[in-house]
């Protein structure tokens, strides 16, 4: 079976992770989550046009794997990235594919897989 992107899931169009900030990831006995400043792209239904000091419209977005069976870091840092007006984050999610129940996730912040008997649900702040 041949992994498939992220966009392929149901309620990810119009979302570019790539460009996305994670500000948090919460792990749970059951649960993998991600806070992020997600990046929206016009296809999105939240999505406005950035005003002159943004790049992208950014909107306040939560992605939770729930009814997680297994998570294997197979890397995982705590760096943190500053901006100018002195905000950190924690990088953003450069690749996310799925293959079958399994998920893969890699960034700055680490790289993991998970295994989860339901889709990752991503949640975007209108």
């Amino acid at each position: 079976m041949a992994s498939l992107p992220y966009t392929a899931l149901d309620g990810f169009s119009g979302v570019y992770l790539e460009d996305s900030f994670v500000l948090a990831i919460d792990e749970a006995a059951n649960s993998l989550s991600f806070v992020l400043e997600a990046v929206l792209t016009p296809e999105h239904h939240c999505y406005v046009p950035p005003d002159e000091t943004q790049q992208h419209c950014y909107k306040a977005a939560h992605l939770a794997f729930l009814r997680v069976r297994q998570v294997k870091w197979c890397r995982r840092t705590f760096e943190r990235f500053y901006d100018q007006s002195n905000t950190f984050d924690l990088g953003n999610i450069d690749s996310m594919s799925v293959e079958g129940a399994e998920y893969l996730l890699c960034g700055d912040w680490g790289e993991v897989a998970l295994w989860c008997d339901v889709p990752p649900r991503l949640t975007v702040e209108c």
